[in-house]
């Protein structure tokens, strides 16, 4: 039993992509659902969309690779964790790694990275951050 789904999540998708796989099925949640769509957004993923239904639903991601071979994902930071959560004002919000990174948050607004929170104004749990 995973506690940590959205931990397990950033790191199954760091590892497949060190492993070069081109994609990973994993266990469907609307949560992780709606932050690969935000990953896909950001330009870290190919695609998300869900197959199978009820029990058997599964969250099937394609990954990104360069014209090289490297993954886009160099990297993840799990900054909220079951044990202690982080929540941060828009005011606060600052870039990752020089801008070369994001920071996903679940605001009130849904799924955002921080520089749409900043945009929106809206404040709320820092999930993770991706360079």
């Amino acid at each position: 039993m995973v506690s940590d789904t959205v931990g397990d999540f950033i790191i199954q998708l760091k590892n497949a992509g060190m492993a070069g796989n081109s994609q990973v099925s994993l266990p469907y949640s609307k949560l992780k659902h709606a932050i690969a769509n935000k990953l896909v957004e950001d330009g870290y993923l190919v695609s998300a969309e869900a197959k199978g239904e009820k029990a058997a639903k599964k969250l099937v991601v394609e990954l990104k690779y360069e014209d090289g071979g490297n993954h886009y994902i160099r990297g993840v930071k799990r900054i909220s964790k079951p044990g202690r959560r982080m929540y941060i004002k828009a005011a606060d919000i600052y870039p990752v790694k020089f801008g070369k990174g994001k920071m996903i948050l679940s605001t009130p607004a849904g799924i955002l990275n921080g520089e749409d929170a900043r945009k929106a104004n809206v404040g709320g749990e820092q999930l993770f951050i991706i360079w």
